[in-house]
């Protein structure tokens, strides 16, 4: 314990205070897990350009940035590793859009990749746990905090905005082998979906 003043000493004050404010605004937002991340399987043999195209968010753990309706991204293929992503949703009657970046963060294990909404952000974690490219695909994005606990998000999407409930589960059912608490993922609302990206 720091019981003098040192430099030493108030530079772990500042490094506590700083990894404190950072940590504060994802507690308020997210419901923390114990431990680090778990680290799931994900798609083998990851296709890109099949992954590519329009994507609806069927069920989601629920998401501080998500507060709207008809969530949807779309994914475009700029370089052999480096994609543009819009999301959009409809929040209090309006249409709003956010776009960023996508990117193969290991050309050796595709699946994982990374997506930012800013330039002065890192990559966040978007794994694609699961996906047939045609039907559904599982994602999971998780965060640690100092190995001490994480914060994780986790989407399944579809081609379409409804998918068969036997799909659901079955996806739910992946995202627990894999060690993912899915106990609190909500359906997305995709009704009346009158403007689209």
């Amino acid at each position: 314990m720091c019981l003098q003043v040192t430099a030493a000493c108030l530079n772990m004050k500042v490094v506590f205070a700083v990894v404190l404010a950072s940590i504060v605004p994802l507690i308020g937002a997210q419901v923390p897990h114990w431990g680090p991340c778990p680290e799931p399987e994900v798609q083998p043999a990851f296709n890109l350009k099949q992954f590519m195209g329009r994507w609806f968010e069927i069920a989601k753990l629920p998401a501080q940035f998500e507060k709207g309706r008809c969530i949807e991204t779309n994914f475009t293929l700029k370089t052999d590793k480096l994609i543009r992503v819009v999301s959009s949703e409809i929040l209090k009657a309006q249409l709003r859009k956010i776009e960023g970046a996508g990117v193969i963060e290991d050309m050796k294990n595709p699946a994982k990749l990374g997506i930012s909404y800013s330039y002065v952000l890192p990559y966040s974690p978007y794994w694609i746990v699961s996906t047939d490219y045609v039907n559904s695909a599982l994602v999971y994005s998780c965060t640690d905090i100092l190995r001490l606990f994480h914060v994780d998000f986790a989407w399944i999407l579809g081609r379409t905005r409804t998918l068969p409930e036997a799909t659901v589960a079955k996806a739910m059912e992946i995202f627990a082998k894999n060690g993912i608490d899915v106990s609190r993922m909500i359906p997305s609302k995709q009704k009346d979906c009158d403007k689209t990206v």
